[in-house]
């Protein structure tokens, strides 16, 4: 039924492709998926620092979760890709750059949920309309990664589901602050497990007719240790904010706009250096590491910035004023 469902959408794809003489449905398709990896994740940030810290954080804590997920979840299935499954599938454009590797559950729909769906959560009662849209482009997102044909229907289904579950289960945690102490524990705890479960655990190990991998499982661990780091990060970097800096929003003024500006940029670097794998940040800790665990390194930084150094910054600010 999966193939069955991509070569209708990829037939479809073809029709429109043709009615309109032009690719440009694809183009947005694939510009609306590159959104989700990157653009998107600047919004919890911004509420964070600028906004709402409570709000903000819900945001990045469902983000922390679904990352951590879908890491644990693709290294366990090993589902391969559609056009691996069957080659009449065929991705459109540059797709396939970003879509390498195990295929279930969808990346770009566990990336994008909690952003969407906590922002649907936060903003359902004060303007339904901006939670009626965060949900349209939810759905957009996740059928986008099956018009373009790298993700099957179940994957973007059971992504999406994930990552709701981590908008839940977020809601949850933050819900028992009383608690919190002991959920970093269980936390920092589950990222050791599931750091020796990716490294340990037998993979499957299929190979062409040319006699080359299918998909390489050590190139595939880039992405769940980026997502380990991330939650390691999270777990630490709330900690010694909540207890050490205790920053509040700055708002969005002249001056909290010209702080999320300039604090932006170093966060920029490390998020399009796990997209685009930037060499100038990449090559030394590679040479120092190996590439998974350079991943690893990105993505603790990433949130390490967002969570705490940054806050730092804001709260010498606010000191000063």
């Amino acid at each position: 039924m999966d193939m069955a469902y991509l070569l209708w959408v990829q037939e479809l794809r073809g029709s429109i492709e043709a009615a309109l003489g032009s690719k440009a449905v694809s183009v947005f398709m694939e510009e609306l998926s590159f959104f989700a990896l990157t653009w998107l994740i600047f919004i919890p940030v911004l509420v964070y620092w600028s906004v709402n810290k409570k709000n903000g954080l819900f945001l990045l804590v469902s983000m922390g979760i679904s990352w951590f997920f879908n890491g644990f979840v693709k290294m366990t299935a090993c589902a391969y890709r559609p056009w691996i499954r069957d080659a009449r599938i065929i991705p459109a454009g540059d797709a396939i750059k970003t879509a390498g590797g195990y295929s279930f559950p969808s990346g770009h729909t566990m990336w994008s949920s909690p952003v969407y769906g906590g922002l649907a959560v936060l903003t359902k009662k004060r303007a339904p309309w901006f939670a009626t849209l965060c949900v349209i482009l939810l759905l957009l997102t996740a059928f986008s990664r099956n018009y373009l044909g790298v993700h099957t229907p179940q994957d973007v289904v059971v992504g999406v589901t994930l990552g709701l579950c981590s908008v839940w289960l977020a809601s949850k945690i933050l819900a028992r602050p009383e608690k919190e102490n002991m959920i970093m524990a269980i936390g920092l705890i589950l990222c050791v497990a599931d750091l020796l479960y990716i490294m340990y655990k037998p993979y499957p190990v299929d190979y062409t007719t040319e006699g080359k991998l299918l998909v390489d499982p050590v190139a595939m661990m880039n992405d769940p240790f980026h997502g380990i780091g991330m939650m390691l990060a999270l777990i630490i970097g709330r900690y010694l904010e909540r207890e050490y800096v205790k920053f509040e929003a700055t708002g969005l003024g002249v001056k909290g706009i010209i702080l999320a500006v300039v604090g932006f940029i170093p966060y920029y670097c490390l998020v399009f250096n796990f997209v685009k794998t930037y060499t100038f940040i990449m090559d030394p800790l590679v040479a120092m590491l190996t590439k998974r665990w350079a991943y690893m390194v990105i993505g603790f930084l990433t949130m390490f910035w967002a969570i705490f150094v940054w806050p730092c910054v804001i709260r010498l600010t606010q000191k000063k004023a």
